[in-house]
């Protein structure tokens, strides 16, 4: 049996991408600007902008793309009953991905019966899954649809927290499995995904991202931490999409972003922009991300039935003036 991942098989699936891409027109419709400058980069903010498309006193952004039919449709990819956790268990040691652990503490019994603890967290960063709300990244002093800075004080964000999402997210889910399409097991630290391998995985799958979708970019990250151990994501770098995919996911109409790590490619590859993805799709598109998914067990099951699509559910906590929340997606078959 061959691996996947020996050198024969590298050189069987690079050569199967490039069949794969000029088999398939609408792939060459992707080509990708991979030499992005800030001025490109400024020019997408507005070209992208989704502000007062639902209003001038929006704040539930891409996820308005999440209708009634899009739930009763999503509602119907259940049909083998199989559920699977898309959370790392939470991360209590201090690593060189996570500065900040989870803090678990045993508190006094009480009455003699009853055992009680606390939970601290400080979950966004390179470690904790999680998920970002529109109030977590403003540029020029604005966040999404123009909702000042100034609106955020030492009691939290007036505009756009994470409490907006309190009715929870419930949509179809679409997993975008980039090593396997590239033959790999994971992708390596500062590796660049382009808009022609999100379309040339479309194909392959067999499935088109639509108005609504909420899509999940798996990189490997956390095989590859299991097998290397952590590494710092500032000066290692991190697998993620190249800002070019901005303009995919827009013509997509996704509803939310997720991936194994942080969605950018870290470094970015545009000079001046740290973040460009983060920056496209909370500022301008109003699209919010979920970070540092475990997507191994989803990959693996999605593989076993050959279903890349499936209903996603999450819950986050509705704290009022929160910039996101710790939370546990559920992809359901």
């Amino acid at each position: 049996m061959i691996n996947r991942c020996s050198p024969y098989m590298r050189i069987v699936q690079a050569l199967g991408f490039i069949v794969l891409v000029f088999s398939f027109p609408e792939v060459g419709n992707a080509q990708s600007n991979r030499n992005m400058t800030k001025a490109d980069v400024d020019r997408l903010i507005e070209e992208l902008s989704n502000w007062g498309r639902w209003g001038k006193d929006d704040q539930l952004g891409a996820l308005n793309l999440i209708t009634e039919e899009k739930r009763r449709e999503a509602a119907k990819l259940v049909e083998l009953g199989i559920s699977v956790s898309l959370a790392r268990n939470v991360e209590k040691d201090k690593a060189s991905d996570n500065p900040d652990p989870f803090e678990h503490t045993m508190l006094p019994t009480v009455d003699n019966k009853w055992v009680v603890d606390q939970f601290t967290v400080a979950y966004h960063g390179y470690a904790h899954t999680h998920m970002d709300s529109l109030c977590h990244l403003y540029h020029r002093g604005k966040f999404y649809n123009g909702f000042s800075k100034d609106r955020v004080t030492s009691e939290g964000a007036k505009e756009l927290s994470i409490d907006n999402i309190k009715q929870g997210i419930f949509s179809r889910g679409i997993l975008m499995d980039i090593p396997r399409l590239r033959g790999v097991d994971y992708l390596e630290p500062g590796s660049p995904i382009y808009p022609e391998e999100l379309e040339a995985w479309e194909n392959r799958a067999g499935i088109k991202v639509s108005s609504g979708d909420i899509v999940f970019i798996y990189t490997g990250r956390w095989a590859r931490r299991e097998k290397t151990g952590a590494w710092g994501v500032n000066t290692t770098g991190m697998a993620g999409l190249h800002a070019s995919c901005a303009k995919w996911l827009h013509a997509r109409d996704i509803a939310m972003l997720g991936s194994d790590a942080a969605s950018d490619v870290i470094p970015s590859g545009v000079a001046g922009v740290g973040q460009p993805i983060h920056l496209l799709t909370l500022h301008a598109m109003g699209v919010h991300i979920f970070d540092n998914c475990d997507l191994e067990n989803l990959s693996a099951v999605a593989a076993k039935h050959k279903r890349w699509e499936f209903l996603i559910t999450a819950a986050p906590i509705p704290v009022t003036g929160g910039t996101g929340s710790p939370l546990n997606p559920i992809a359901t078959f």
